[in-house]
This record gives C-alpha cells, sequence and structure tokens, in this order.
C-alpha cells in the first residue's frame, strides 16, 4: 500500500513539470529586459479603467481589397495589432484577395494552423509535409481548407473570376514567411554561393531575383 503514495507523487511531480514547459512564442524573438520587472511573452495589458468597444472591432474584412501588385494576392490581416482585444485569446483573422491568376505564394505560419474558407470564386491550394509530399486540392465558394501549423502551403486563384477567402488562426499573431522573399530579401541577405548551389542556379541569377525581389524605396 506504501507504493501509491509514492507512485501518486511521482506522477504529480511529471504533471507538474509538464505544466511549467515554456509557452509558445507570440512572436519572431523576445529578448529580456534585465532591468524590467515585467516578464511576459507577447504584449502588456492596458488598465481595465481605459478599454471599450472598439478595442475589441475591426471593420478591416468587410470589403474586398484587390490588389494591383506582381502576385495578384492582397491579404489584409485582423490581427493583435488591428485588433487589441484579442491579446492573449489566441485567435486571429485575415481576409486574401485574389486577382485572376492571383498567387499567394508559398509561405509558413511558425506560430500557428491556418482554416481557409472561400468567399467567392475557385481556388487551388495545398500543402507541403515534411516529407516533401503536397496535399493540394481545388476549393470553390462556400468550402474550406486547413492549413497544419509551421507546414509550407499556397494558394492560387484558378477562376475566370475575382476570388477572395477568409482565414481563421489559432494564434493572436500567426506570423509569415515567405519563402521566395525570406531567402533572396534578407537583411543581410544571404550570400549568393549559398543559394546558387541550394536551388543549382548560377550565382547571377542569384542576384536577379535579389534584385527583383528587393524592398521597394
Amino acid at each position: 500500500m506504501r507504493a501509491f503514495p509514492a507512485l501518486f507523487l511521482a506522477s504529480l511531480a511529471l504533471v507538474l513539470g509538464a505544466s511549467r514547459a515554456d509557452p509558445d512564442l507570440l512572436q519572431d524573438v523576445c529578448v529580456a529586459d534585465l532591468s524590467s520587472g515585467i516578464k511576459l511573452n507577447g504584449f502588456p495589458c492596458k488598465h481595465p479603467s481605459t478599454i471599450g468597444a472598439n478595442d475589441f472591432f475591426f471593420a478591416g474584412l468587410a470589403n474586398p481589397n484587390f490588389p494591383n501588385n506582381t502576385l495578384g494576392s492582397l491579404v489584409t490581416a485582423a490581427n493583435v495589432e488591428k485588433i487589441p482585444g484579442l491579446n492573449t485569446l489566441g485567435v486571429s483573422m485575415s481576409r486574401i484577395d485574389y486577382a485572376v491568376g492571383g498567387v499567394n505564394p508559398p509561405h509558413t505560419h511558425p506560430r500557428a494552423s491556418e482554416i481557409a474558407f472561400v468567399l467567392e470564386g475557385e481556388l487551388e491550394v495545398g500543402f507541403f509535409t515534411t516529407s516533401n509530399v503536397l496535399i493540394s486540392k481545388r476549393i470553390k465558394k462556400g468550402e474550406i481548407f486547413v492549413f497544419p501549423k509551421g507546414l509550407l502551403h499556397f494558394q492560387k486563384n484558378i477562376g475566370k473570376t475575382r476570388a477572395s477567402a477568409i482565414t481563421a488562426f489559432d494564434s493572436q499573431f500567426s506570423g509569415t514567411q515567405s519563402i521566395a522573399t525570406t531567402l533572396f530579401a534578407a537583411s543581410p541577405t544571404i550570400p549568393n554561393d549559398v543559394l546558387s548551389k541550394a536551388f543549382q542556379i548560377h550565382p547571377r541569377e542569384v542576384e536577379r531575383i535579389k534584385v527583383k525581389l528587393a524592398p521597394k524605396k
């Protein structure tokens, strides 16, 4: 019978140890300010006496914002930066509008899974597993597709008209890394020979791509 308390205490220690694990990141980095008494991974809170309805409201997804760019897609985010009331709630949304043939290029959300609902049009969507398997499908108005957390994915408008989708995330600030921009427009830049060997292309072609993707001044 004495074994039971020991087993119980051992199990409790495991549970308590698991509960003290680091929380998921809500931002890319959190450099410590050792002179501050505040420790957080996210944003400080307003005093309750200063909050109001507008802290929980955003009208930015109501209307389409069709793009005029080389990709043919435009993402309008509704995250904690736009809706302060989302802080600590672990949810956010966005709207994506696509021109005919528009692409939301391969990218990842390091801190969230994503679910997409097609408002208008027809999209080809897909994600890649870590075994380099493509999971893709054509979806149309009223249909839903899920992109698992952290996996590379994309969407393309394959219809003959403009398209729109609403997406939701299980993070207040999911983060986005566009693969092409991350690799070819990083600051400081990735050495050309690294990218040349990775993509099996000539260094001159690497430089051309960097010039095309460089941030507009």
